[in-house]
Formats: structure tokens, sequence, C-alpha cells
């Protein structure tokens, strides 16, 4: 364990080395920070650290830099998550309150994201898997056509064409949509196999087969929607950071390139808890010199999806900590108001 007073030197080494990108040495700790000891005790605390792992010396500069053990340390014992200010609260809002559907909520956050943070914002699109019915809609297109619309309680909306084998009066329709939306309107999707499988028997025969092909649609519907989707924003972000990569930022571009890896990335980050993933404990070979914050969005308790950034580990781990869950808490509140 690492005494109050070296955990301090820790901090003020982090905190500089993200301020001013430079290797830092004692004097200008004692300098910029009040650690009420002498430049010859920061050193011997600076060699310490040095010796356990948590800084490092650059070539032959006479500063030092974090390590990822250090804002590892850092980021766990000495980060808090910084407030938004007021008006940083209230552009958040008013940015977001302007969207008009899900896809502009996900674009909108993107840029955000982007913005606030100056690094590379990913949003994952709220999951059908984690969703509820929300209502189900069906349009009668021509006598033996239809459109099903599914609308989840994420602002979700999926479309599908429907042939039936025969025309489908609209007092059918009226019925089967009135019936199908009393059993699955609330419901995880989960459960609507399970109490929709008897619904075509409650129906005249003549009309069991089209009740059967909507249903059996409504079902695809459900399952087949398994690829998350993803949206990415501010890479050219990345540009203001090339000297905190080594050699190129090629290998993180190629990285962010495959949303597989972004989708792990952002799915260990648990319900709604933030998640700080470190330099080398991103498995992924291009990510080791990025740094992930991400968390879970909702309109509950529960996520329906994720939502952060990704940029070098030389990061403002406060201030991005705080913007991302300022953001997340906002598309929250918007998905349970829409």
């Amino acid at each position: 364990m690492l005494s109050e007073r070296r955990l301090e030197v820790l901090r003020a080494i982090v905190q500089d080395y993200v301020g001013t990108e430079e290797p830092v040495g004692s004097k200008a700790l004692t300098e910029r920070h009040q650690l009420g000891v002498s430049p010859a005790t920061v050193r011997n605390d600076m060699a310490a650290l040095e010796d356990e792992g948590f800084i490092a010396q650059p070539h032959t500069s006479a500063g030092r830099i974090p390590t990822d053990k250090g804002y590892r340390l850092f980021v766990d014992k000495l980060a808090g998550v910084k407030p938004l200010s007021s008006p940083e609260r209230r552009a958040i809002q008013n940015f977001l309150d302007g969207a008009v559907d899900l896809d502009d909520v996900v674009g909108r956050t993107v840029r955000l994201l982007a913005q606030l943070t100056r690094q590379v914002a990913v949003v994952q699109y709220p999951s059908l898997t984690r969703s509820t019915v929300r209502h189900v809609e069906l349009l009668a297109l021509a006598p033996a056509r239809l459109m099903l619309v599914l609308i989840t309680d994420t602002g979700r909306v999926e479309q599908r064409l429907i042939d039936c084998q025969a025309p489908f009066g609209e007092t059918s329709l009226a019925d089967l949509r009135a019936r199908l939306n009393s059993r699955v309107v609330g419901r995880r999707f989960a459960d609507v196999p399970q109490l929709v499988q008897d619904l075509p028997e409650s129906f005249e025969q003549d009309d069991r087969g089209t009740v059967s092909t909507v249903l059996s649609v409504l079902l695809e519907t459900l399952v087949e929607e398994t690829e998350e989707r993803l949206m990415i924003g501010g890479t050219a972000n990345l540009t203001r950071f090339g000297h905190d990569f080594p050699l190129t930022t090629r290998p993180v571009l190629e990285a962010l390139e495959e949303h597989v890896v972004l989708l792990k990335l952002l799915g260990e980050a648990k319900d709604s808890g933030m998640t700080v993933r470190i330099g080398h404990e991103n498995a992924h070979e291009g990510l080791t010199s990025t740094s992930v914050v991400a968390v879970g969005y909702g309109s509950g308790d529960e996520a329906v999806a994720k939502l952060g950034v990704v940029g070098p580990t030389r990061m403002d781990y406060p201030g991005t900590m705080g913007a991302v869950r300022a953001v997340a808490r906002y598309v929250g509140q918007i998905l349970a108001e829409s």
C-alpha cells in the first residue's frame, strides 16, 4: 500500500502530465502543488513510485510519466467524477432535447460526446433483447398486403411488409391489432412467443392463416435484430494526440473500424455502472495505447445499451467520466419520456 503522501505525488504527476503533455520533474511538482515536503523528499517518493511501476522515465528525460498501472491507481483511488457546470448541463439538455427519433438521439449523442471530451465517441443502439414492446401497428397496404410496425420502449422502430395468402378485412385487422397489443405491450421480447402462441385459434377459421403469418413475421423481427448497431464519431480527434501513440494512430483506427471489438469493450460496462479500461487492460492489440470510458444508459435502472469514449491513456479521467455519465443520464431521460 502506498502512503497518502505518495498517492498525492502520483495524483500530481498524473494531473500535470495530462495538462502539460510533458514528463514531470520533482522541482515542477513542488512549485505547482502544495505537497508540504521538500523537493528531495518528492524525488525519493518518485523513485519509490517508479520502483513499484506506477511511473516511468521516458527516454533520457529527467521527468516521469504515469504508466498504465499508475493511471489505474489514479482512477481507482484518486479521481472523483468531475461534475459538469450548469451551462454544460443546460447545453447537453438543449442539444439532446431537439432529437426527433432514435437515430437522431444516437447521432446527436455521438457528436455531443466527441465535442465534450475531445475523444472518439461510441454509442450503442438500444438492444432489442433488453427491450419491451411499446406498440404493434398493423396497416393495410392492399387487400392481401400488410405492414407491421414494431415500436420498442427505447424508441426503436422496426417495419416489415407481409404478403398474406388471402385478403384480410379491415374489421379482422383491427381485431388482430387490438388483441395483439393487449397481450404484448409492456412485455419483454423474450416473453412474446409464449404470449401469442394460441392467438390464431381465437380467430375464425378463414383468418387463422393470415394471423399465423403476421405472428411469424413479428417473432422473426424480435429475434433477427440480434446484430448490435453502433455509431462512432470524433475519430478526427485522434489527430490531436498523435504523439500519444507509438509510431502511428493506424492500429487504433483499424480497431475502431471493427464494431465487434467496440461492442466487446462497451459490453463490459455492467448495467448502468461505469467501466474504465486503461492501456493493456484492453485485450485488442490495437487499443493497448488507449483508454476506454463506458457507461450503461437506459430508461430505468437497467441499461439497455452502452456509450463511451476511446482516447489516449493520457486522458482527463475525472472530466471524461463526468461527461460520459452526464450524457448517459440525459439520454436515459429522453428514452423514458419518448
